[in-house]
């Protein structure tokens, strides 16, 4: 990426001498931090530090644990390592800049690393909460083959195409983003480099990227979210379907919880993307939802609705504590 971006300034030389090409841009971060960096540096310290602890402990929990060995967890574990980078992307560079001005600058190639790093596990996460349905699907609604159809090759293979997608899928969109000049202004009007308050400092008609953004990011959203509306069609179904008040709270207790975190993941990004003009620093509060608060929320939505985590905990945080083993299947 770096080797990009000096050979896209190099380009922006040959192409437009008498310009000269921006070496840095400068964040002008979350408008209502203002008036108390402080206070706010303090909030957001807390709130990563919490992010960190909270998936962290779910990345220990899933891997130390034998009773957590369903494909469901090995999913979990992924979306914890995910929401731990997304959040590490983005939140100890808003820290720097509520501290000293210098804080808020921020060289072309690390926007160009950022924005790319974003996109990579933004996208990535929207794949993989898409094969967290899947899984749920043929858990619920054909349990008696998936043991064979979900076996551990599977989730290897359904676990690095999420992550290879989202890495095509990012570099599409940085390559795009970056292939325009940018030869003045500099400040970004957002808190990180993303895509739309980037391409408003372009020098030259970003009406083609954003069309492609558009489409690009809005067949993604929405191929995904339709996969899961219709898992969970199936899976209300089956759940109608049981005869037992004890199988339905098992289903619904994993189900709630993925269709939570989905639910926070999906409907602030719908704001910003597909109105890319509106993205300044007073439209940054769907993106801290969704990029800072949601990762801290997800390792509680998912320990709070789960039995079998709960148990998990208990016994990792407290190996002497008498705790009877989970009876049945894996949720």
């Amino acid at each position: 990426l770096s080797t990009y971006s000096v050979c896209e300034k190099m380009k922006v030389k040959t192409e437009y001498p008498n310009q000269t090409v921006v070496s840095h841009f400068f964040l002008e971060g979350l408008r209502f931090t203002a008036e108390h960096p402080s206070l706010f540096f303090l909030l957001f310290l807390l709130i990563y530090s919490i992010t960190m602890m909270g998936n962290l402990l779910i990345l220990i929990t899933v891997g130390c644990d034998p009773q957590l060995r369903s494909p469901m967890y090995h999913f979990l574990g992924h979306l914890s390592f995910l929401d731990a980078c997304l959040s590490t992307v983005t939140v100890p560079k808003v820290m720097a800049g509520l501290l000293t001005l210098d804080g808020k600058l921020i060289s072309f190639e690390g926007c160009t690393i950022q924005l790319y790093c974003f996109h990579f596990l933004a996208s990535t996460e929207c794949f993989l909460y898409t094969v967290m349905a899947y899984d749920r699907y043929l858990a619920i609604c054909q349990p008696l083959h998936y043991p064979v159809a979900m076996n551990r090759r599977m989730c290897a293979g359904l676990a690095g195409i999420t992550w290879a997608t989202g890495a095509v899928h990012s570099a599409i969109h940085t390559s795009l983003t970056f292939h325009l000049p940018y030869c003045g202004p500099h400040h970004i009007a957002y808190f990180f480099c993303d895509i739309p308050p980037v391409l408003k400092l372009a020098c030259a008609d970003t009406t083609t990227n954003e069309l492609v953004m558009l489409a690009n990011i809005g067949i993604v959203a929405a191929g995904c979210l339709i996969l899961i509306v219709i898992s969970y069609v199936f899976i209300a179904a089956a759940v109608l379907r049981m005869h037992t008040a004890e199988g339905r709270q098992r289903a619904c207790s994993t189900c709630t919880a993925h269709l939570t975190v989905v639910l926070l993941y999906y409907m602030p990004p719908v704001c910003i993307y597909l109105q890319p003009s509106s993205s300044g620093v007073g439209a940054g509060a769907p993106a801290v939802f969704y990029t800072i608060v949601t990762p801290m929320l997800n390792p509680f939505i998912y320990t709070l609705r789960n039995k079998e985590v709960k148990r998990a905990l208990r016994r990792l945080l407290w190996p002497g504590s008498p705790e009877s083993p989970a009876r049945g299947p894996p949720q």
